[in-house]
């Protein structure tokens, strides 16, 4: 027996508790989903249209698979005192089904309005598709769809679900009110997709300049570039921002402007002797300098070299604009290479 199978049975043990056809029963728990919504108790709505949708999506798959379904009717049996009324099976015929299926339609639209509200906007256009397969003209079908398609992001989809029902009825509010939803998501997304290919349009383009007026420097050709990202003085030298990082002591120091024409000495001479250093390791004379290299190595940096000589070597490069250098005690120094050197290996074996 497969799932759906034990899932029927199930319906129908619990159809058999309700008095009454399955359209009264489907549509007795339609009312009652209906004053719960009313309240504002959308759970509690919801609880009541799925029972109902239950029964009649019960008779909805027995027909499907070829079996009769059946509903019940009054008849009077014999005659004069003697007449009595008693119930009777009664196939169901066209008229019933389409009843049925007009309750069920409802059922679907109703409990997609209690999922909108609780925002389980995914189940909420799968009860408008329900919805829909029973009656292609539903139009709160197309509504409630595309307004929970809308709340998702899902535009493309949330307009088509809108079109559709447009047009069957172009003059109907609600469709009308959600389109204009629609274009005003689209223009935002569409300003939004603008703004960031032009954001990584721009960085590009700052990226460009750098290698440029960095090349050009370092052959003695320095033109006059638009103003990039970093800082630049009187539109003929650049400045970085840069991070001093003191990786003995998981310590740093951070320069706003770091000027191409500036070397590490100059800097160095009056953020050293920092405050933490009790062992007096720290001094301009008595430390050395480190970048990383594009490959994720090291390469030892003078001191007494400018910005630009080191940027201009192509050994290091600039990440996010920012220049990173090492700091560490001269007589560490080996010691802490070695460390690098082995955590870098270990990253790249995991990775």
């Amino acid at each position: 027996m497969t799932e759906l199978e034990e899932n029927d049975d199930v319906a129908a043990l619990q159809a058999l508790a309700y008095e009454g056809t399955a359209r009264e029963n489907g549509e007795e728990f339609k009312e009652r989903g209906n004053e719960c919504f009313k309240a504002r108790m959308y759970a509690d709505a919801k609880e009541f249209y799925t029972k109902g949708i239950d029964i009649l999506a019960l008779e909805e798959r027995r027909r499907a698979k070829g079996e009769k379904t059946f509903h019940t009717e009054k008849a009077r049996s014999g005659e004069g005192d003697d007449a009595e009324e008693r119930d009777v099976e009664v196939e169901d015929d066209d008229d019933e089904v389409a009843r049925q299926r007009a309750v069920l339609e409802s059922l679907y639209v109703n409990r997609a309005a209690c999922h909108l509200e609780l925002g389980n906007y995914r189940s909420c256009w799968t009860d408008c598709g329900l919805a829909l397969r029973l009656n292609p003209r539903n139009l709160k079908a197309y509504y409630r769809s595309a307004r929970a398609l809308l709340k998702v992001g899902r535009i493309a989809e949330a307009d088509d679900a809108c079109a559709r029902g447009l047009a069957l009825d172009g003059d109907n509010k609600p469709l009308r009110a959600v389109a204009q939803d629609i274009v005003k998501a689209a223009e935002q997304a569409d300003a939004k997709t603008r703004r960031e290919a032009e954001r990584k349009a721009k960085e590009r383009r700052r990226e460009m300049l750098l290698k440029a007026a960095l090349a050009a420097r370092a052959s003695g050709r320095a033109p006059r570039p638009s103003r990039p990202r970093w800082r630049t003085r009187g539109w003929r030298s650049l400045s970085f921002p840069a991070v001093l990082l003191y990786p003995l002591r998981l310590e740093s120091d951070f320069i706003k402007a770091f000027n191409e024409t500036e070397r590490l000495a100059d800097h160095l001479a009056y953020i050293l002797p920092v405050p933490w250093d009790d062992k007096g390791e720290y001094s301009p004379d008595g430390v050395e300098c480190y970048m990383e290299t594009a490959k994720g190595g090291l390469v030892k940096v003078g001191k007494k070299a400018t910005l630009l000589k080191i940027l201009s070597g192509g050994t290091v490069e600039v990440v996010d604009g920012i220049v990173r250098v090492y700091i560490v005690p001269a007589a560490k120094a080996k010691g802490w290479i070695e460390e690098f050197k082995i955590k870098k290996a270990a990253e790249k074996g995991s990775s």
